[in-house]
């Protein structure tokens, strides 16, 4: 059958979808797409008839083409998966991946809305298998591992099926190239935290009786002026849900909090912490009111490291860094690379505490330390106009 060339083709092709004629319908848009590239509107016509018609190859062919006008169309990609669902194609899990990330906002159209929950088991099914396939061939992976060689082959599991994603350094100041990156940095590489762990009584007992002092120096963690563009902080500046006992600030030493602190401050000077003038090193007590949240932020500087000591802490207080999420327990200390983004809360409706202090990022050289403390000096103390 010839298709008129007065009028729209396109219309007068849904006239006859109108009037049952699906098959002369197909057939008129098998010539309209021949005779030319076709566009968008016509091939997913085409699909839609193929598919009434229960030709599913032919379909997928047409909505194949008509992706490649829009490659990131819902309603086409949603098509797609369906049909390769259909024909028991193994990539129509993939396929419904693709098409499930499209999804707008909102509600959808009903008919629309079923082929979605639909395709959301078909996703599922499709993932589950996908992890299990992962898990058999790392199990053939000598068992032979070091805990950070398991902690990296199940992070590279994760970033695989998308459960989890790469995080990056992004200080807000002072960016050292090719340090590793990572968001909470293995035990191995500080050797010095058992013997700080062993310190967590003596270190408690004096937090508490420095907080029963009534000199105790207790200051907003989050201290800036208003006109500063430092959004990330906004919520909490000069908030009394997070506070600090400064013991040493900016490598100035707080001597009414660290002077009833000796012990804790003997375990500070074994450690590896940052010397630059203005800048570090750091320590201090930082509590946390109950039902307090700190939202999500990144530190100045990747050449520094911190960690932390927790020393009193409820049940459920949580703290995430990038893609991992962990509890605090009480004397169980980590590292962390605060300039990636990361968050806290106290859900409990008790006081939270926790010793935080800066170290040195393992990676640095001793010339690079250095180079570092002189860079960082300078713009602090109004070399760089900070």
């Amino acid at each position: 059958m010839g298709i008129e060339t007065a009028g729209d083709p396109l219309s007068e092709i849904d006239a006859m979808v109108m009037a049952g004629q699906l098959a002369e319908a197909a057939d008129a848009l098998d010539e309209l797409t021949a005779a030319g590239p076709g566009s968008f509107a016509a091939w997913m016509r085409l699909a839609g008839l193929r598919r009434a018609l229960r030709q599913p190859q032919r379909a997928l062919a047409a909505v194949n083409h008509a992706l490649g006008f829009a490659p990131l169309d819902f309603a086409a990609l949603v098509l797609r998966a369906g049909l390769l669902e259909a024909l028991g194609d193994r990539g129509a899990g993939l396929a419904w991946d693709h098409a499930l990330a499209q999804r707008p906002a909102g509600s959808l159209p009903p008919p629309l809305a079923s082929a979605v929950a639909a395709g959301e088991q078909c996703r599922a099914r499709w993932a589950r298998a996908r992890a299990d396939g992962l898990d058999a061939a790392l199990a053939k992976v000598s068992p032979a591992l070091s805990d950070d060689e398991r902690w990296r082959l199940r992070r590279f599991r994760s970033n695989v099926l998308r459960e989890t994603r790469a995080w990056h350094s992004q200080p807000t100041h002072f960016h050292f190239p090719g340090l590793s990156e990572r968001e909470f940095h293995p035990r191995a590489r500080f050797p010095w935290l058992d013997a700080l762990e062993r310190t967590t009584p003596a270190i408690r007992a004096e937090m508490l009786a420095l907080m029963r002092s009534s000199r105790v120096e207790l200051v907003p963690y989050v201290q800036y002026p208003e006109h500063e563009a430092l959004a990330q902080w906004r919520p909490l500046n000069h908030s009394l849900d997070w506070t600090a006992i400064h013991l040493i600030n900016c490598g100035e030493t707080i001597d009414p909090n660290a002077g009833k602190c000796p012990q804790t401050m003997a375990a500070l000077a074994a450690l590896d912490q940052p010397d630059i003038a203005g800048a570090s090193p750091n320590a201090m007590f930082s509590l946390l009111a109950p039902g307090a949240k700190i939202p999500p932020h990144v530190g100045v500087s990747n050449a520094r490291l911190v960690c932390h000591l927790p020393l009193v802490v409820p049940p459920g207080c949580w703290f995430r860094v990038g893609a991992e999420t962990r509890e605090w327990r009480e004397g169980e200390a980590f590292v962390f690379d605060d300039t990636i983004e990361h968050e806290a809360q106290n859900p409990s409706e008790l006081l939270r505490v926790v010793l935080i202090f800066d170290v040195w990022h393992p990676d640095l050289t001793a010339a690079e330390r250095e180079g570092v403390a002189a860079v960082i000096s300078h713009e602090t103390r109004g070399g760089g106009g900070l």
